[in-house]
């Protein structure tokens, strides 16, 4: 047992003593939350019976023997799914006290971490989920993502911060790890034909998004600890603790300016270069495996820069993975040789280092659980009852959507035609709804003195760095009246024989007379 693991399972008395404070009412909600989200643990909505956990599963690099256990501590607890966030996470829902504490010790037990994944800490370091085997990739930033995440779990229990701390590492300029939304983001680069990364200081989703600042000078990958500690330290020592509404790094930018803001920063940067141990030099990666060509159109299939091998997307509805499907999913990973398995960015998962037969039973296996549209790869929260913020049952909002639409296209076209949908129950990002084509925000209005369920719609988020500020709220709309109005949106995408982005930025009089009819 290794010094981290017996740290934290250390604490979990502690843990479980609040926690118990909690339930006999000995403390608010507000009061356990700031305690138990170090834990990556929240209690469920008003329930104080009933709570969530979050595993931060390292840059969404998870082993096969840690799913098998992730899958065995919901199936004991009769849970009937996990929860893929977006963040590279897996959480379990609908757990009492004991279970709680329970699948901590067993998690710590098998190197399954929850501490961090909540709360004022640096949070699970993110990665390009196909990094080191994308045909279009830089190079290969997975040993230097994992890398910061093991330094910040080493030391996971000695951090105050004012507000959480997000870095990310992305393997192109795709961006597919969204590192320009980071509190610290870093984009693989070749220069000269040396790996280099651009690096990104101050972005950030939720209700007032941004795009990080790029620094000026490319920096050589061995060195990004000096940028992680040097934003950290500045974070810690200049961040705002007064008001953790406006604590993060990128409120530094604005109340100092750039100018200042970078000054400063560049100092605690060049503190940071004295100490030579934070500069890492991370053993490449082995995705060496005897490979096998197929010849096979499917758009969940990504053939990879190893000749003969291929990965598979899976992409369960709203990150919602049904267990009798993981299980399948698992009965067939134990036959395959020296797969690898990583949670990507959108509720989903990614199994890697597959050859051809091997990839086309992973795409059998899992044709039950994902959609063959963009409309079925939407996104969404976990959102009301689950989540204390939750303001709307997001799930529920996504559901009814693609009921609908399967109900009323019978040969799936107006599914065919849409974009996916980005849902939040509320303001936060966990729905990435900054990000979509279309994005709700769950809110509640009075109309007629009745509060109603409804949702801001947004169109044209950002989708690459050059179409930020391009983000348009459209109005606000009952929930009930949101999956018609998109359906008649789908039948005039059909009729005109065009995108949804070609529509609201060339067509916008036709679009804006479709949702006139349902505004509020």
């Amino acid at each position: 047992m290794n010094n981290l693991q017996k740290t934290l399972l250390n604490e979990i008395p502690e843990f479980r003593d609040y926690t118990l404070n909690f339930i006999n009412g000995n403390m608010s909600t507000m009061q356990y939350k700031e305690f138990a989200a170090a834990y990556g643990v929240y209690s469920q909505s008003n329930d104080k019976q009933l709570f969530l956990i979050r595993f931060r599963t390292s840059c969404g690099v998870i082993s096969r023997a840690q799913l098998h256990t992730i899958y065995q501590m919901a199936h004991k607890h009769n849970l009937n799914y996990i929860h893929i966030t977006t963040r590279q996470s897996i959480q379990l829902q609908d757990l009492d006290m004991d279970t709680i504490v329970d699948i901590m010790q067993q998690g710590i037990e098998k190197d399954l971490y929850t501490k961090g994944s909540c709360g004022n800490f640096p949070r699970n370091v993110t990665l390009s989920p196909l990094s080191g085997v994308d045909l279009e990739e830089s190079f290969d930033v997975t040993p230097y993502a994992l890398d910061t995440d093991k330094y910040f779990l080493n030391k996971i229990s000695t951090y105050n911060l004012p507000q959480k701390f997000k870095v990310s590492y992305s393997n192109s300029q795709k961006d597919s790890a969204h590192a320009t939304n980071q509190d610290v983001g870093f984009i693989a680069t070749i220069k000269d034909n040396k790996p280099y990364f651009e690096v990104y200081v101050g972005g950030a989703l939720g209700k007032d998004p941004k795009i990080g600042l790029k620094l000026s000078k490319l920096i050589k990958p061995s060195d990004v600890l000096f940028y992680i500690e040097g934003v950290t330290e500045f974070l810690k020592k200049e961040g705002n603790y007064e008001n953790k509404y406006k604590a993060g790094v990128r409120y530094m930018i604005e109340y100092l300016g750039e100018d200042e803001f970078l000054k400063r920063l560049y100092s605690y940067i060049d503190k940071q270069k004295q100490y030579v141990s934070l500069k890492i030099n991370p053993a490449p990666i082995n995705y060496k495996k005897q490979g096998s060509e197929i010849k096979l159109n499917n758009p969940r299939l990504f053939k990879q820069k190893q000749p003969g091998l291929y990965s598979v997307y899976i992409h369960p509805l709203g990150g919602m993975y049904k267990l009798k499907d993981l299980k399948c999913l698992l009965k067939e990973l134990d036959k395959i040789k020296n797969p690898f398995i990583r949670i990507g960015m959108m509720q989903d998962i990614y199994i890697l280092n597959l050859d051809g037969q091997e990839a086309k039973k992973i795409l059998d296996t899992t044709e039950c659980v994902n959609g063959s549209t963009a409309l079925e790869n939407s996104i969404s929260c976990i959102g009301f009852p689950i989540c204390q913020m939750g303001i709307c049952n997001s799930q529920k909002m996504l559901s009814e959507i693609i009921t609908y639409f399967k109900i009323n296209s019978k040969d799936r076209q107006n599914m065919k035609v849409m974009p996916p949908i980005y849902i939040s129950g509320c303001k936060n990002s966990c729905g990435l709804q900054q990000n979509g084509y279309i994005g709700l925000i769950g809110k509640m209005k009075s109309i007629d003195k009745i509060p109603v369920n409804c949702f801001e719609i947004t169109i044209n988020g950002f989708q690459d760095i050059d179409d930020f500020n391009s983000r348009e709220f459209v109005g606000c709309f009952k929930d009930c009246d949101i999956p018609p109005m998109l359906y008649k949106i789908s039948e005039e995408l059909i009729e005109m024989n065009i995108d949804f982005t070609t529509f609201v930025n060339n067509y916008r009089d036709k679009f804006d007379k479709i949702i006139d009819k349902y505004k509020i």
